[in-house]
């Protein structure tokens, strides 16, 4: 199993957006894909239609010991997908935890006992580096980032990039850049233009050829309960993460075609 954090400790990069379609996209390719909403809004669960009657055991329960991963997951509406989802009980876990033993591996014990495996795990993480954040870091093999195409684009990524450097020395060698997206891209817009050419001036290789543009249907999906993937997949943000999951298949080990990942 191949377990993936999507991480940005700023908010609104389309964080959600891109684990709910990267998802459903490797789902889509017949790999059994699992997602775990670690953000205590729970827009993950919602966008995927879990409604709250759903939500009994949670990401919140895994974390504090009350349920094992099985007991916690519900099937979605995509073939091939399952979430773990969230509730607002998760915005007071990084508090509660404080007191638990390895606090900051509650997550990766959780994964490593799970009863039922996976190809593919992804975690979405909350806007912030905190213990949960922490916690999907440490479980994961591979971190991928989704980047605004805004102005102060690159500023909180050097934040993130040290803190992947501590747990990598601390916690988790292994941890790798699976890459960075560019998000809500607009190519009417000259900034858009200057921002991509100075993210990849400054990390290379590890920017994805593919571009996530602002669109509409992106943004309609969530409030259908459904990936934009299945509410219009002929719309240009579909196909964009369409070919942003080939992408990343071709960068993940152990996967069809798969390489080592990109840093």
């Amino acid at each position: 199993m191949i377990t993936i954090a999507i991480a940005n400790q700023k908010g609104g990069v389309g964080k959600t957006t891109s684990a709910i379609n990267i998802a459903t996209a490797l789902a889509a390719t017949g790999k059994r894909v699992l997602l775990i909403d670690l953000d205590p809004q729970g827009n993950a669960s919602t966008g995927l239609g879990i409604s709250h009657a759903q939500r009994d055991k949670s990401s919140y329960d895994v974390l504090i010991g009350n349920a094992t991963l099985a007991d916690a997951v519900v099937a979605t509406e995509v073939p091939g997908l399952d979430i773990v989802p969230a509730t607002v009980d998760l915005s007071g876990a990084e508090v509660e935890l404080v007191d638990f033993d390895a606090r900051t591996h509650r997550l990766d014990t959780a994964l490593n006992n799970a009863a039922i495996t996976w190809d593919v795990t992804l975690i979405d993480c909350p806007p912030s580096l905190g213990l949960l954040t922490i916690n999907a870091m440490i479980a994961s093999d591979a971190l991928f980032v989704p980047l605004q195409c805004e102005f102060f684009a690159l500023e909180g990524l050097s934040q993130l990039l040290t803190t992947v450097e501590r747990i990598r020395a601390r916690f988790n060698p292994g941890l790798s850049i699976l890459g960075v997206a560019l998000t809500m891209y607009d190519r009417r817009n000259r900034l858009t233009d200057q921002v991509s050419a100075d993210v990849r001036a400054v990390l290379g290789r590890v920017v994805f050829d593919t571009v996530i543009p602002r669109n509409v249907r992106l943004s309609e999906a969530p409030s259908h309960g459904m990936p934009a993937l299945i509410y219009d997949h002929r719309c240009s943000g579909s196909q964009a993460y369409i070919a942003l999951a080939r992408e990343m298949i071709a960068r993940l080990p152990g996967l069809a075609g798969g390489t080592a990942a990109a840093a």
